[in-house]
């Protein structure tokens, strides 16, 4: 791919400083700036060698940017595309890695107007429970997959340029439309994510909670590491799919309640068929990831 001459990255954390350090390893980026809230996480970022420049200021930031990835919590976009289109220069590619695609793109249409083109929607389906730049590594993408959500109006040359910057960091990507893309991901992401907090948080409410605790071994790791992740991004998340989140919901509901007859009724063949379904399944969708 043609080499990033500048990366701007707003968000400086697993994300945004991932892709930054994949694409240096990759080398095919010749300049990082990092503009983000916390001025600690931006000089943890510039001692880890992620960035080359900090900045809180956008014209400074932007002047001669090839590529913008906005990596900020999907919540916080709209102000970021407000603050960046008084300094977007034309040939400046704009790309996001939200884990929302439908509010993201109204917010960037909203505010970048003519300029609108320039923004190619992705998400890179890669992550961990830590945040900070100080959670970033090279290797975050690799083997992983980018979904990129053009539009019609989205530039052909900018989305083919997007998708070589995140094929250089070792992923694979794919093209979907926005609304596919957030009934998928309400369903295999955000869902996972509010159970997790969900079971966690009610058992820490209990008055015996920390007996739970004490006796909680691999299966409770296992089903809520993602409950560490952080708990402002995934509300955002929740509320900007709340839509699709809501109806996957509902079809979670009914597949409780039908356990809860199952079990009622000590409908053991009923369960056994419902568990072996499952793992089969799961069996199956890890032995296609290779």
């Amino acid at each position: 791919m043609k080499t990033i001459g500048k990366l701007v990255v707003i968000g400086v954390g697993l994300i945004g400083g991932s892709a930054a350090l994949a694409l240096r390893r990759a080398g095919l980026v010749g300049h990082v700036t990092g503009v983000g809230r916390s001025r600690a996480n931006l000089d943890e970022a510039l001692r880890l060698g992620i960035l080359d420049a900090a900045t809180d200021d956008y014209a400074e930031a932007l002047a001669g940017a090839d590529v913008v990835l906005v990596a900020t919590p999907v919540a916080q976009m709209p102000a970021v595309f407000a603050r960046i289109v008084p300094h977007l220069q034309p040939a400046t590619i704009v790309t996001d890695g939200g884990s929302t695609k439908q509010d993201v793109i109204a917010a960037a249409r909203a505010a970048l107007g003519a300029k609108f083109a320039q923004f190619v929607p992705g998400h890179p389906i890669a992550g961990t429970e830590h945040t900070g730049a100080a959670a970033a590594f090279p290797e975050l993408f690799r083997g992983r997959k980018v979904v990129l959500a053009p539009e019609p109006e989205t530039d052909a040359d900018a989305t083919t340029r997007v998708v070589a910057m995140w094929e250089a960091t070792g992923a694979s990507v794919a093209l979907m439309r926005a609304a596919r893309h957030d009934s998928i991901f309400a369903t295999v992401s955000h869902l996972p994510h509010l159970l997790a907090f969900a079971l966690v948080e009610e058992l820490a409410l209990r008055p015996d909670a920390p007996e739970y605790f004490a006796f909680a071994a691999g299966g409770f790791r296992d089903f809520t590491r993602i409950a560490s992740s952080s708990p402002e991004m995934w509300r955002d998340i929740a509320i900007a799919n709340r839509d699709a989140l809501l109806a996957e919901l509902r079809v979670y509901r009914n597949q409780l309640e039908r356990m809860e007859r199952m079990l009622a009724e000590s409908d053991g063949e009923g369960l056994g068929t419902l568990f072996g379904t499952a793992r089969a399944a799961r069996n199956e969708w890890l032995a296609g990831r290779g």
